[in-house]
């Protein structure tokens, strides 16, 4: 299988080399999109502007290839991916969609990572979503339909207008907004796809006007199998006989998934300047299966001397609930125009396992075992933004404050019967925590010749946070004040060619239950803490980058280098027995350096191509880390689509992915990849069926190894992702779309050929 992604890798690589000839020799599409015009440096409004739907056509500050899978949008800060011909995303979830997108890896748990770096910020419509941070995002991610999005967008070097949370960059997910027909006042749509193993998912989106008021909703509903197989071998050290002592542990786990969304918004426009919103939201994510693990312990001569068999019922759900207000006043029709938003979102994630272990060497009676992980949380948030056009320049102004404060309750009950379980002291506790972030931004853009135009900004946060470990008693708190300066430059060197510069300082903050001092039982041989001493991570993050646009055909290269003190890591411990208690600690630091190749292009007047390679060095500094040392090492992923339209009815997609090894303080993860096929067919002008096959090969998952003086583990998992989904789309009628506040580029293509 690794020569598939090695395969993957070239063939991206020489569509990269041949696009450009192939681009220019081929005969022009029949009917092409038309390219907006060269942007200049007196064109380039950043991505916080507003772009109505029916002017996106002579949006001149971005660079657009529309109506495309390929859909490419920049801006001085951002570039932004149109989903509207990625066919895994018609039928997969949102996990399916970030694994298309260059720059994005998501791993078979569902936790994203930048360009290697797994704190990233998710944001849907340019607004922080309670669904997606906090330990049940992973779920999330695999759970939610991708559907009910039009962009994803990227931002690796955001300006100081947004949080510099995320010490990787931001991810924003532009919902779809429902485009306008002349005459109409309604609008939607209907999903519908049945897949293998009793999978299945139902999605409904629409809208409605009556006079000022704007009635829009979203409602879906998905059903997903889940398998997962873990092999993992693991050695200690036994100081006795000087040697390593092998054991194994193979879990199976089967089952089933089941997803709930919804959304509703009501818009008032009181004036012609002043428009009133009101959202709500919610989502019902729970998974129910059954597990079985065995494992088995060796003594010094090979003889197994601990063997045992556990079988498992398993229950995790995560629920989220928010509301948002919106008061949005336009002085006028050049930009100049005042927000103020108040967001409040609640959550609460359970983990139930239930037990029965059947102890075979030494033999010994069943043993039971509850083991319960709650958590909840709520999120109040206050906004007040303020743009103001100044001639060719651009003022931000902005506050920002936000209150989060979760909690947690874990339980272990063990005992010989179900009626007979007690508490297990040492792996019980509550904890909650309340994090406060306050923050002041200022950005302001101007050209400063015809080709020359730079953005500057600065932000400033005061972050406090109050730790309280109820069930021991001990509280703790950490406070700080930061500067965070951002700079953008951008050169027109021709019509067709832009170079762009950034530097940004950015933060991750470590999540409270990342702070939790107390140890949460895995399984037997995996225990889990979190250091009430990891002190946040900081990057300098430096980009140059160079763009071409010509024609449908978008190429884009860029450098970079981030710089991050104290960068976050897992450390595992042996701390007895086999047994590994893993916790976040602080590297020294890490360094990342490399080029990103994107080029989306032509090879054929019906095949088009879709690239994308990141080749980089990274080096850690785990000196100080128990077991770890000093790593290095070169890096590569990549994305390669083909998408194929022989008629103007038929549409064949084939995806390939691959994600390059991880370096850990303590070890390395491997890489891996899959291949994903999809076909879709217009039926009639408002009818189409579509086909996807996820993972072809049967092959996602990944392998983790450590090895230090202590111990060594080698742990491959394998999720069992392979998926097919057959299904259509039907649309209603075309009416208002759902209106969208200036926060990133909202614009979009809606359908594609």
């Amino acid at each position: 299988m690794k020569s598939i992604y090695t395969l993957l890798l070239a063939g991206t690589a020489l569509s990269m080399s041949f696009g450009p000839a192939f681009a220019q020799t081929a005969p022009a599409p029949t009917s092409p999109a038309q390219p907006t015009a060269p942007q200049t440096a007196t064109q380039t409004p950043p991505a916080t502007d507003e772009k109505p739907a029916e002017s996106e056509a002579t949006e001149v500050g971005d660079v657009v290839v529309q109506g495309r899978q390929s859909d490419v949008r920049t801006s001085i800060d951002s570039t932004s991916y149109s989903l509207a011909n990625d066919l895994q995303a018609s039928t997969g979830s949102l996990a399916d969609a970030l694994r298309n997108v260059p720059s994005v890896d998501v791993d078979p748990q569902g936790n994203v990572s930048l360009r290697g770096d797994s704190n990233v910020t998710i944001l849907i419509d340019g607004r922080p979503s309670g669904v997606l941070t906090g330990e049940g995002r992973a779920q999330a991610i695999l759970q939610m339909q991708a559907d009910q999005y039009a962009r994803i967008e990227v931002m690796t070097n955001p300006s100081a207008a947004y949080s510099p949370e995320g010490s990787g960059g931001v991810i924003n997910l532009i919902t779809k907004p429902n485009m306008p027909k002349p005459g109409a006042t309604s609008s939607g749509s209907i999903r519908a796809n049945v897949g293998d193993h009793g999978r299945w998912n139902v999605g409904v989106s629409g809208s409605h006007v009556t006079g000022p008021v704007t009635v829009s909703g979203d409602f879906g509903v998905r059903h997903d199998s889940i398998e997962q197989e873990i092999d993992r071998d693991r050695e200690r050290f036994d100081v006795v006989s000087g040697q390593f002592l092998p054991s194994r542990q193979e879990q199976d786990v089967e089952a089933d998934a089941e997803g709930l969304y919804g959304r509703l918004g009501v818009e008032y426009k009181l004036t012609d300047k002043t428009q009133l919103t009101l959202e709500a939201r919610g989502n019902d994510f729970e998974n129910t299966g059954f597990g079985v693990d065995v494992f088995e312990a060796q003594d010094v001569g090979g003889t197994v001397v601990v063997a045992s068999r556990r079988e498992s019922n398993i229950v995790q759900s995560f629920a989220g609930q928010g509301l948002t207000g919106r008061v949005l006043h336009r002085f006028d029709d050049a930009g100049h125009e005042w927000t103020n938003e108040f967001r409040y979102d609640q959550g609460e994630n359970t983990m139930a396992i239930s037990t029965v272990a059947d102890p075979s060497i030494p033999p010994a009676p069943l043993a039971y075992e509850r083991n319960t992980n709650e958590g909840a949380f709520t999120i109040q948030a206050f906004t007040s933004a303020y743009i103001r056009p100044m001639g060719d320049a651009k003022l931000r102004l902005g506050y920002e404050l936000e209150i989060r404060k979760p909690e947690q309750d874990n339980t272990v009950l063990r005992g010989p019967s179900l009626g007979g379980l007690v508490v297990v002291p040492g792996l019980t506790n509550q904890f909650e925590a309340e994090q406060t972030v306050q923050a002041l931004y200022a950005t302001y853009e101007r050209p400063f010749s015809e080709k020359l135009s730079a953005q500057f900004g600065l932000r400033l946060e005061q972050a406090d946070i109050e730790l309280n470990q109820i069930t021991t008693n001990i509280q703790d708190s950490q406070d700080y004040f930061r500067a965070y300066p951002t700079m953008h430059l951008s050169y027109q060197l021709s019509d067709t060619q832009t170079v762009r510069g950034s530097y940004s300082k950015r933060i991750q903050r470590p999540q409270p239950f990342q702070l939790n001092p107390f140890v949460s039982f895995i399984d037997p041989l995996n225990l889990r803490s979190g250091n009430p001493d990891l002190e946040p991570q900081e990057t300098d993050a430096f980009e140059v980058m160079w763009q071409m646009r010509s024609g449908q055909t978008f190429y884009q290269a860029t450098a970079y280098y981030r710089d991050t003190e104290k960068a976050f890591t897992e450390v595992a411990t042996n701390i007895g027995g086999g047994v590994l208690l893993t916790r976040p600690e602080n590297l020294g630091a890490r360094r990342d350096m490399g080029v990103e190749l994107v080029a989306n292009g032509r090879l054929h007047e019906t095949l088009r191509y879709n690239a994308s390679v990141n080749v980089f060095q990274q080096e850690i500094d785990a000196s100080g880390i128990p077991g770890g040392s000093d790593r290095s090492a070169t890096q590569a992923s990549g994305r390669l689509n083909l998408n194929w339209q022989p008629t103007p009815e038929d549409f064949i997609q084939i995806a390939g992915q691959y994600n390059g090894e991880t370096l850990l303080a303590q070890g390395t993860r491997e890489a891996g990849g899959m291949v994903n096929l999809g076909y879709r067919r217009r039926l009639t002008e408002t009818v189409a069926f579509q086909m996807t096959v996820r993972d072809v090969f049967n092959q996602f998952g990944d392998v983790t190894t450590y090895d230090t003086p202590e111990f060594r583990d080698r742990t491959e998992r394998h999720f069992g992702g392979q998926a097919t989904y057959v299904g259509l789309t039907w649309s209603l009628g075309g009416g208002p779309r759902r209106q969208q506040d200036p926060q990133f580029d909202f614009s979009g293509p809606q359908s594609g050929g």
